[in-house]
């Protein structure tokens, strides 16, 4: 997104100039902060809804003046409405750190300093464990032969079976693995690893096996379209991009034929890669350089699932149990 190209967003709760900001922050957001299109969606659906409530909670439309002199009451009582809309805790989270943003945003242009954000607590969220795939699943998912009977031409389950290999074989998010360009995979035997580029435009070097490699050569040789080397490796049945929603299908349908619960995401494979490399004695600060997460606290919920595992385990097998 680049401030030229912004279009200029119109709110019926709100002064032009109040949507003027809106649109030069959301800019700022795409060029300089790098945030993803679904970020700043999902930061401007909550902005939007905080005007839309400010504008009934006074009675009046809200200017740039009133929103910078907003108190810390006034936000409880939208994070309260939108509670009440059973808006989970994360959600709560994200409107508030986009309000927040959107805040300094207006301090830093000297449009006000709205203080009353800084002043609200961030809502709690709990605390969920991933659900990774037990080994021998993970590795069956990566079975083209698994969705034989599917009315599916042959490159197609192909290319699925090489996407979901790259997912648990080298723990890739789901956007990084149909973000690959066909230069950047190597064929079996020419290398060993892949530059990916993760969330931020951040780049980080991932290792890959070379059975994955096959499983993705075997695609290439099979696919009906040309791949230029600068071009996407992975399409889809038209010649286009390939989606990720066509994944999460193919996905469901294998939960259906290995009678998998509906944990069995494409990004569950992701958890996989980590829980299982963790219970072969992995190292922590390794295995978060291969996520590519920014934190360590991040990766540390692994820990969790591998003590939950155990727990399990010495339930089921202790002779006192």
């Amino acid at each position: 997104m680049s401030k030229a190209a912004a279009p200029q967003i119109e709110l019926a709760s709100a002064d032009p100039d109040i949507a003027q900001e809106m649109t030069r922050w959301l800019s700022h957001l795409g060029t300089e902060r790098r945030l993803s299109p679904k970020t700043l969606e999902a930061y401007a659906r909550d902005l939007r809804q905080c005007l839309d409530f400010l504008s009934n909670h006074w009675g009046e439309r809200v200017t740039l003046a009133r929103f910078a002199s907003l108190e810390a009451t006034d936000i409880r009582a939208f994070m309260a409405m939108r509670r009440a809309d059973d808006i989970a805790g994360r959600s709560l989270m994200r409107a508030l750190a986009g309000l927040r943003s959107f805040g300094r945003f207006l301090e830093r242009e000297g449009k006000g300093k709205v203080g009353a954000l800084s002043a609200i607590r961030a809502p709690k969220v709990a605390k969920t464990l991933p659900k990774p795939l037990p080994m021998a699943s993970a590795k069956r998912l990566a079975d083209a032969d698994e969705r034989a009977g599917e009315d599916r031409e042959t490159w197609v389950l192909a290319r699925d079976a090489a996407v979901m290999a790259l997912l648990y074989g080298s723990g890739l998010r789901i956007s990084e693995a149909l973000g690959l360009k066909r230069r950047e995979v190597p064929k079996p035997g020419e290398g060993d690893v892949l530059i990916v580029t993760g969330k931020g435009n951040k780049t980080r070097m991932v290792p890959v096996l070379q059975n994955v490699l096959e499983l993705v050569q075997e695609y290439v040789s099979m696919c009906p379209y040309p791949l230029p080397a600068e071009g996407p490796i992975f399409l889809g049945a038209r010649g286009g991009p390939l989606s990720p929603r066509i994944i999460q299908l193919a996905m469901e349908r294998l939960r259906g034929a290995l009678g998998l619960p509906d944990s069995a995401t494409p990004h569950a494979l992701r958890h996989s890669f980590a829980t299982h490399l963790l219970s072969r004695g992995g190292d922590l600060r390794a295995i978060q350089e291969l996520l590519g997460h920014s934190s360590l606290s991040t990766t540390q919920i692994y820990t969790g699932i591998d003590s939950e595992r155990l727990l399990e385990v010495y339930a089921s097998a202790h002779p006192r149990r």
